[in-house]
C-alpha cells in the first residue's frame, strides 16, 4: 500500500508532466533547451540535496572551486588553465582556482588556495576567499546534517571545532527522559518536551492506525497490529496505541520531523508538533568548543590555506566544492574573519537551510523557479568562460523512461538519460529507421537521423541491499548466525544475477562480484589474487559451483547452499516437509523485498526477487516483492529503518572512498552518512577505511580496499549486481551536436560544458 501524499503527488506529477508535453508541442520551434529528467525532491541545495537529479540543479548554478578532467583527476591549476591529453586530443581545463599542495615534514599537509581575481556570482556581487570559508565552515558546522563529508577530513582544530555542540532537539534524545541536568533547560521544560512528543506521537499512531481500518480493512486492517504491519511496522498482535507509538519513537528517535512527513496519513509537523523548530533548531554549548578551525587560514583578500594534520587521499577531491556566496546562503553582518564569525551563529544554519529550494551561486546558468513539474534557468551572463550559448534551459521532471524517449521523438525534449535497457535500444532503433519484424528489431541504429546516442560507463554500480539491525538473529547483527542468515539470501539472489541482467541489458551491462563500480581504478580484477565469484562459497567455505554446470545446475547448488546457511542461522528443518518449519529469535520465515520497479517490474534486479522468490519458497522461506511505483517510498523506509531487504544502485566518485557508506564511527571520527542503510559495526573494516586515506600510493590503497571488499562481503549486507552502461540521447534534429561536450566519459558528462550547446 502507498500513503496518501505519495499518491496524490504521484498522480499529480503525471498530469503536470502531460500538459507540459501537450503545452509544448504546440510550437514549431523552440529557444529553449530542454532536458528530460526523473522526479525531483526539490532539494536543491549545494549543501543538502540527497538525488543525482537535485544535484544537477544546483550544479547548473554553482562555480566549484577545483574542478576535474575527463579521467576524474583534480585540476590544480585552473586560473590559467591545464592541458590534459584523452584519446588523442588535447583539451584545456578552466577553474577559478590555483592550488600547491605541500607535504611537511612532521606528516602534516598544507593546501594553498589562489582565487582568481574579478569573478562575480551570477546576481553581480563580486566573489572572494571569504565566499570559501563561508562554505567549508557550513560543511563543517556541528549540526551540519547533510552528505558531504568535508568535516571528516583531518583538518586541523576541526574536531575541537564541532566538540561541544548540538541541537537542543538531540541532546533532549541523548540525555533521555531521566536526565537530571538541567544546566541547559529546565526540568519544566524537558518535561513539557517529552510531553509534547507523546502527544504528537501517539496522535501519529492513532492517525495511521483509523485510516488503515477505515480505507484498508479489505486488507487485513482490524487492528492496531494490522494496521501498523500494513504501513511497514511490525509489532504483536495484542499491541495497543501505545506500543505503535513507542516503535515510532525508537525507529526514528529524533528525527521528528522526518517521521511526521514519512508517516502521516495526512497531518503535518505543524498539526501534530507545532513548536518544533523551537527544540531542533536551537543549538546547545555543552562542552568545550573551539572558536574557529586553526587549519583554515585566510592568507590574503584572495588567497588562504588548509592544514591537515596527515595526509588523506581524498582531500583534493573534498576541495571539489562548489563556492557559495555568504550573503545569499548566509549573512554579511555575521561574517568578521578576525573575530571568528563566519557568516552564520555557529550551530545555526537556518539561513542555510531557508535557501534548500532556491540556489545560487556563479555557475553558468541562474535557478528561475521550479513550477508544475519544470526546473527553469536562465544564462548567467557573467559566468567567468563567458555566458552560455543558450539562454533559457528547462528541465522537465518525468515519471518513466516511456515519458523520456516518447519526449525526445515528438520534439518535446532534446536531452533525456532513459535507463539503457532492451526495450529502450528497440525504441531507438526503430525511431532511427528500424522495423519491428517478428519481436526483433530490423535496421535502424542508435546514432541517426532522430536520435542520437552516447554511452559511457555508470559511475557507480546496481545492488541488493540488506539492512544488518533488520535482518539478523539474536540481538547481534554481527553474529556468525546474523551472517549466515544474509549470506542465504545473498546466496540464492547471486546465482540469479546473470539471466536477470542478460535479459534487461544484453551486452550493455556486465555482473559484478564486488560492490564497488568496475570504473574505479580500486575495483578487483578476475586476475587479481583472492578474487572469488560473489556469495559462491557454501557455510564451510566450499566451492559451490563446478565448471560446466548448467544454469539449472547452478540454481539447485545455490539452494541447498543456503539451505546450509540457513541451519547455520538457527532456522529448523523438518525434513519429512523439506522445508524449514521455524525462525529463531529474532528472524523470520517470511521478509520483503522492496524494489522501484514503477509498479511493473521494470527494474534490472525484478527478476532476480522474483526467481529467488520462487526458489526460496521450494525450502520454506517465503520472500514477498513489493514493487513500488514511487520510489521515495524506498528512501523514506531506509531511512526510518525500516527494510529488511531492497533494490538500489550507487553513485560513485573518482575516488573509491568508503567512508561515506560503510564507516561506522569511532571515537575520533563520526559515522558515514549512509552507514544508516547497512548498518555495519566493523572495526576491522574501520581502520582499514581510515588506513586507506591516509596514503597516495594507489598500489597500497587498492590492498587495502579489497580487504575491505572481504569484510562487506562477509558481512552479507551488500550483494554487487551489475556494472552499466549510462546513456545519454540528443534530439539530432533539433541539438547542434557540434557543439556537445566531446568526448564524454564516466567523470565527465554532457553538463560539464553545458554553456556551449547550441539549438539548431
Amino acid at each position: 500500500m502507498k500513503k496518501t501524499t505519495r499518491i496524490l503527488a504521484l498522480l499529480l506529477a503525471v498530469v503536470m508532466c502531460a500538459f507540459i508535453f501537450a503545452a509544448c508541442g504546440k510550437k514549431n520551434k523552440r529557444e529553449t533547451l530542454v532536458v528530460g529528467y526523473s522526479p525531483f525532491n526539490e532539494k536543491f541545495s549545494p549543501f543538502f540535496s540527497e538525488t543525482a537529479y537535485d544535484q544537477d540543479v544546483w550544479t547548473m548554478t554553482q562555480l566549484n572551486l577545483l574542478t576535474t578532467d575527463r579521467m576524474g583527476n583534480v585540476i590544480t591549476k585552473g586560473i590559467d588553465g591545464t592541458k590534459v591529453a584523452y584519446n588523442g586530443t588535447d583539451y584545456t581545463y578552466y577553474g577559478p582556482a590555483d592550488l600547491t599542495i605541500t607535504e611537511n615534514d612532521d606528516g602534516s599537509v598544507d593546501y594553498a588556495f589562489t582565487l582568481k581575481q574579478g569573478l562575480k556570482f551570477s546576481d553581480g556581487t563580486p566573489i572572494t576567499i571569504d565566499d570559501v570559508i563561508f562554505t567549508m565552515y557550513v560543511y563543517a558546522d556541528p549540526t551540519y546534517d547533510g552528505s558531504t563529508t568535508f568535516f571528516a577530513l583531518p583538518i586541523k582544530g576541526m574536531k575541537e571545532y564541532r566538540a561541544g555542540m548540538d541541537t537542543w532537539l538531540n541532546l533532549l534524545f541523548k540525555w533521555g527522559r531521566d536526565n537530571d541536568n538541567f544546566s541547559f533547560w529546565t526540568q519544566a521544560e524537558q518535561t513539557a518536551f517529552w510531553t509534547k512528543y507523546e502527544s504528537a506521537t501517539t496522535a501519529l499512531a492513532q492517525e495511521i492506525v483509523d485510516f488503515c481500518m477505515e480505507n484498508y480493512a479489505d486488507y487485513g486492517a482490524v487492528d492496531v497490529a494490522s494496521s501498523a504491519g500494513l504501513w511497514g511496522f511490525s509489532l504483536d498482535d495484542d499491541a495497543t496505541v501505545a506500543d505503535f507509538a513507542a516503535e515510532l519513537e525508537a525507529t526514528y528517535g529524533s528525527k521528528v520531523a522526518k517521521m511526521i512527513n514519512t508517516e502521516a496519513a495526512g497531518s503535518s509537523v505543524e498539526d501534530l508538533f507545532p513548536d518544533l523548530e523551537t527544540y531542533s533548531l536551537k543549538t546547545i554549548t555543552y562542552g568545550e568548543t573551539a572558536p574557529n578551525i586553526s587549519g583554515i587560514v585566510k592568507t590574503g583578500e584572495y588567497s588562504m590555506t588548509v592544514s591537515t594534520e596527515k595526509v588523506d587521499a581524498t582531500a583534493t577531491l573534498q576541495f571539489v566544492m562548489p563556492i557559495t556566496p555568504k550573503h545569499y546562503y548566509g549573512d554579511n553582518a555575521k561574517y568578521d574573519y578576525a573575530n571568528n564569525k563566519f557568516g552564520f551563529d555557529k550551530g545555526d544554519l537556518s539561513t542555510v537551510r531557508a535557501k534548500t529550494t532556491k540556489p545560487m551561486g556563479a555557475g553558468p546558468y541562474k535557478f528561475i523557479e521550479f513550477k508544475d513539474g519544470v526546473v527553469s534557468f536562465e544564462a548567467n551572463e557573467l559566468y567567468f568562460k563567458g555566458a552560455p550559448k543558450t539562454k533559457n534551459v528547462n528541465f522537465l521532471q518525468c515519471m518513466t523512461d516511456d515519458d523520456k524517449l516518447n519526449g525526445v521523438k515528438t520534439g518535446t525534449i532534446d536531452i533525456t538519460d532513459p535507463s539503457f535497457s532492451n526495450d529502450t535500444i528497440d525504441a531507438i532503433l526503430i525511431a532511427n529507421g528500424g522495423k519491428m519484424k517478428k519481436g526483433v528489431v530490423k535496421g535502424g541504429s542508435l546514432t541517426g537521423k532522430k536520435i542520437t546516442t552516447s554511452t559511457v560507463e555508470n559511475l557507480g554500480y546496481g545492488y541488493i541491499g540488506m539492512c544488518a539491525e533488520v535482518m539478523k538473529v539474536g540481538s547481534d547483527p554481527a553474529s556468525a548466525e546474523s551472517k549466515a542468515l544474509r549470506k542465504a539470501f545473498g546466496t540464492v539472489f547471486s546465482v540469479y544475477r546473470e539471466l536477470a541482467i542478460d535479459s534487461y541489458y544484453g551486452d550493455r551491462a556486465s555482473v559484478i562480484n564486488y560492490p564497488i563500480s568496475n570504473t574505479s581504478w580500486a575495483a578487483p580484477l578476475a586476475t587479481d589474487p583472492g578474487y572469488k565469484v560473489a556469495f559462491s562459497v557454501d557455510v564451510d567455505g566450499k566451492d559451490i559451483f563446478t565448471s560446466g554446470m548448467t544454469a539449472e545446475q547452478k540454481y539447485a547448488a545455490a539452494l541447498d547452499a543456503a539451505k546450509g546457511f540457513f541451519k547455520a542461522a538457527g532456522y529448523t528443518w523438518d525434513d519429512a516437509q523439506g522445508k524449514f518449519t521455524a525462525a529463531p529469535t529474532g528472524a523470520s520465515l517470511e521478509y520483503e523485498a522492496w524494489i522501484p520497479a514503477d509498479g511493473t517490474g521494470d527494474h534490472p534486479s525484478f527478476m532476480i526477487l522474483t526467481e529467488a522468490s520462487k526458489a526460496l519458497a521450494n525450502i520454506g522461506i517465503t520472500l514477498k516483492v513489493k514493487d513500488l511505483t514511487d520510489s521515495s517510498e524506498l528512501w523514506d523506509a531506509l531511512e526510518a529503518n525500516q527494510l529488511a531487504i531492497w533494490c538500489a544502485a550507487w553513485g560513485a566518485s573518482a575516488d573509491p572512498d568508503m567512508y561515506q557508506v560503510y564507516f561506522s564511527g569511532d571515537d575520533e571520527n563520526e559515522e558515514g552518512g549512509s552507514n544508516y542503510m547497512y548498518k555495519i559495526n566493523d572495526a576491522q573494516l574501520n581502520k582499514l577505511i581510515l588506513d586507506a586515506r591516509g596514503t597516495y600510493n594507489q598500489a597500497a590503497r587498492k590492498e587495502m580496499y579489497k580487504q575491505c571488499l572481504d569484510i562487506i562481503v562477509d558481512w552479507a549486507v551488500e550483494i554487487p549486481v551489475y556494472q552499466r552502461q549510462n546513456a545519454v540521447i540528443f534530439s539530432t534534429v533539433r541539438v547542434n551536436l557540434d557543439t556537445v561536450t566531446p568526448d564524454i566519459t564516466t567523470f565527465y558528462g554532457w553538463l560539464a560544458e553545458i554553456e556551449n550547446v547550441e539549438m539548431k
